[in-house]
């Protein structure tokens, strides 16, 4: 049984489909790195807030302390709004991933039921052909020994024989016994 062309559609359907789901999570991932990267960012925001209200604190520049004491609020209200967003941003990487690995099983099972079918007609070729040789080879053995049972004489009559009977009987006369010494 030859692999079906519906197989082979359904192979190529599931490969298209696991390239989006691919992409899907990749385009996931970089949204969450996005996230992550502002997350960072807001946290140094808040470092460097906090260092501006420490040399503030040494210099005695009241702007400069309320500055960073704005910085720094403005930085932890930035992160609180983003974590849950990152959070809903990894759940929505996990269920990518995991709809790209069901879709990449999918299409390895395909990949495997063709690879059968291919192996199931290639054995099948085989012994097709190697049935073929043997019965080319019983054909030519019998074509040869119906050959030779045709070269065969066929049993002579003795009035039919080239040989003269009393002629034989002298031959069977003639044994090693009864030939006179040389």
């Amino acid at each position: 049984m030859a692999v079906s062309r519906a197989l082979r559609r359904l192979l190529r359907v599931l490969t298209i489909e696991e390239d989006q789901c691919k992409m899907a999570l990749e385009s996931a991932t970089g949204g969450l790195r996005q996230l992550q990267r502002a997350r960072d960012a807001s946290l140094k925001q808040a470092r460097s807030g906090r260092q501006l209200v420490v040399s503030s604190a040494r210099s005695g520049e009241l702007p400069d302390r309320l500055a960073g004491l704005e910085e720094t609020h403005s930085a932890r209200r930035r992160s609180q709004a983003l974590a849950p967003r990152i959070a809903d941003a990894e759940s929505e990487v996990e269920t990518r991933r995991q709809e790209f690995l069901l879709k990449r099983v999918e299409c390895r099972q395909a990949e495997t039921l063709i690879r059968e079918a291919e192996a199931r007609d290639a054995i099948v070729a085989a012994r097709r052909s190697q049935q073929g040789l043997d019965d080319w080879y019983l054909n030519r053995l019998q074509g040869v020994k119906n050959s030779a049972k045709s070269l065969l004489p066929t049993r002579l009559e003795p009035q039919d024989s080239p040989i003269d009977p009393s002629a034989a009987e002298d031959l069977s006369r003639n044994t090693p016994e009864t030939l006179p010494p040389s």
